[in-house]
Order: structure tokens, then sequence, then C-alpha cells
């Protein structure tokens, strides 16, 4: 099969200088429904559906190939990622029909969207909570780019998403929609990696007029998360570890899959501790509920050696609105995706597992989490992925 020809790529137009100024931070839906009036965003054939939009970010599109390579890549500044599929690549696997995404191995699948941004925009991407709710790996890879998940301002070209599922086979086809793309204004900022992460100092004080969080809250470098191993009394389901050798599950089924032909429920009990084993994957829930005010965006730290050697969360973006809309008084728990790395890793009862980082929003959304979206995850407790009966 003969890969598609490269997408054109309209000439730069750069968008009216009132739009290009204005407070950083991260933009509202709004505004990414403006970008894509304006052309910043298009996509390869047809329109960007309306339903991409989210409150602060847009989902992302497979395009009609898969291709598998041998290693995960990096371009790097002088070379394209077409150019690297001609050395890397093994095969092609056509997505049009669907296809199955075998686990272990990794993939390179070209998007549909293709980017103009102006000099003042960034874009960061990370994975949809269904997708890590699966152990799915996904990264976003741009031409001539030496990070992943990170657009640079001006840029120019089509993005590819990298899949790299871990624990289960999955079916994809075209349209499907595993990642998801922020859009940052950088305001005066001169920062080619510029983030607008508020400090603690910030979150201490946006945390005493709002109350973030329940319980006993730590703030350092971020709002820290603690993991909830009693559910609150012995012998009730407080995680799941992913069976191995099971079926396909299709990402764009909806509660079609029973728990237990993919899951072993983990039950709480006398020590409420957790032994979790080398490269396996679990599900777990956090002691706080907590909740993302209007004007502001969180991300989840997915990895930080200095409270152990595992990954903690592969879709760690959290929408403005999450749990602010909940009756309960403090918000929504986090659901937090598990990894450990070589070594077996003990976790006790409310030890901190991850880490918030809240972000500014360059203004509120006129949309929020929850609010008419009929999210899967919003209120949520321990749950699974949208897959689930």
């Amino acid at each position: 099969m003969q890969r598609p020809p490269k997408a054109e790529v309209l000439p730069f137009e750069p968008l009216p200088r009132a739009e290009l100024s204005g407070k950083g931070g991260i933009l509202p839906c709004q505004t990414i429904r403006e970008l894509i009036k304006r052309k910043v965003v298009t996509a390869k054939s047809g329109d960007v559906e309306s339903d991409q939009v989210q409150p602060s970010s847009l989902d992302l599109r497979l395009g009609r190939v898969a291709y598998c390579v041998r290693a995960s890549f990096l371009p790097g500044k002088s070379r394209t990622v077409d150019e690297e599929l001609d050395t890397l690549k093994l095969y092609e696997v056509p997505l049009d029909d669907g296809a199955v995404l075998e686990r272990g191995c990794v993939y390179v699948v070209e998007l549909q969207e293709i980017l103009q941004l102006p000099e003042s925009f960034t874009a960061v991407a990370n994975p949809k909570s269904s997708t890590g709710r699966l152990d799915v790996f996904t990264r976003l890879i741009t031409d001539n780019s030496e990070v992943f998940d990170y657009v640079e301002p001006r840029y120019q070209g089509k993005l590819y998403a990298e899949i790299s599922p871990r624990t289960f086979r999955i079916r994809v086809r075209t349209g499907s929609r595993l990642n998801q793309l922020r859009f940052l204004r950088r305001g005066s900022s001169q920062d080619r990696y510029y983030r607008p992460i508020l400090e603690d100092k910030e979150l201490k004080k946006l945390h005493k007029e709002i109350c973030l969080a329940d319980g006993d809250v730590t703030i350092r470098n971020g709002l820290n998360v603690r993991v909830d191993l009693s559910g609150g009394r012995r012998g009730v389901v407080i995680g799941y570890r992913a069976l191995p050798y099971t079926g396909v599950i299709d990402l764009d089924e909806k509660a079609k899959y029973k728990k237990q032909d993919f899951w072993e429920p983990i039950r709480s009990k006398v020590g409420a501790r957790l032994i979790l084993y080398p490269n396996e994957f679990y599900i777990l829930a956090s002691k706080e509920r907590m909740q993302v005010p209007p004007n502001y965006a969180a991300e989840m730290i997915p990895i930080d050696p200095m409270m152990g050697e595992f990954r903690a969360h592969y879709a760690g973006f959290f929408d403005p609105g999450f749990g602010h809309m909940d009756s309960e008084p403090h918000g929504s728990r986090a659901v937090l995706e598990v990894r450990s790395h070589d070594v077996p890793f003990t976790l006790e009862d409310g030890q901190i597992i991850a880490r918030l980082a809240y972000e500014h929003l360059a203004e509120k959304p006129d949309r929020m989490y929850g609010q008419s979206m009929n999210s899967h995850y919003q209120g949520q407790g321990l749950k699974l992925s949208k897959h689930f009966k």
C-alpha cells in the first residue's frame, strides 16, 4: 500500500493583531472555534467537526494508515516524520475499515488535523482519558521536533500520533480519537516552551479562596494527590489490576465489555497497602475530592522519581470545571493510571502518589467540563474507561 500524498500546507496567514495579543494562558473553547474558523486549524479532508472542541482542548483524529515502526523516535531539527518513517517503518496497517493494534508494538499514524500556528501561540498534547485508562501510550510528534507532545510557535504542518498499546490489544479506525491538543497564548512571554503554571504561592492562595480539595491538603510543587487503599471499610473494591491475554477492545465502543473479562478487582484489607507488580497496570483513585475552577485547567504530573519508581498517570489533563459542577461539596476524585517500573513497589493508604499542576486559562470558557457534555467521568469515584459496562 502506497503512503498517502503529503498534505498541502496553506500559505501562512497571521491572525489580526488584536487576536495575537492578550492574556497568556490556555485558550478556551470559543477561541479554539475561532482558530478553526480562521484556518489556523484545518483538516486534511473535510472539516474539523464541532464535537472535537472540548472546553479547553481539541480532539485529534487518526488518519487512514498506521505504520508499525521498529522503535519510537523524534525526527530532530533537520528531518520530517515522513523521512524517519522511510527508515524505520516495518509495515503498514490500513485503518479505513478498522484494524487491531498489537500490544508491545509501536505505531505512527498521521492525524487528520493540520496546524498553522501564529508566533504567539504554542500547543501541548496529551492522551484522552479513555486512552490512558486502557494503558495505551500515546504521544504527539511534529516535523523537525526534538520533543514529544509540544508544538512550537509558527509551526506549519502535519501532526502525528505515536501509539503503543501496553496491556490490551485495541481496535481503531480512521477518525478514532486517542489524544487531544491544548492551545496556549504566550502573551508577553518569549519562552519557547511557555506553560502558564501556578506557583505554589498562587496555588495556596487559590485553595484558601475556593478549597481545591478536601482533606489534609499538601501543596508542594503543585497539589499533592494521595492514593485511597482503604475505601472507607474493609472488603470494598479500591482498584483494578489489568488481566493479561484478554480479547480486543474497540476504542470507539461504549459500555460493551464486561469488567471481569479484562480486570481483576482489588479489595481493601487490613493494613491498607498494595504491592505494585513490575510492568503491570492498575486503576486506583485519589483520597481527595478535588475541583478545577472555571478559569483554570490542571495536569497530573506523570512521573516523579522522588515519589517512587512508577508512572502515576497517562491522561493527566483536567478540563476547567472538573468537579466544580458536582453536587459533592469538594468535587470529584481523580482516577489514577499506575504502572510500576522494573521493581515491585509498596503503596500505603494515603501515600502521595502524584502532583496536580494548575494552569491559567486565557479567559473563562463558554462551556465547562460536565456542563451539557454528558461526560462519563464527571462526578467520578473509582471508574474504568467508558468501554466497560
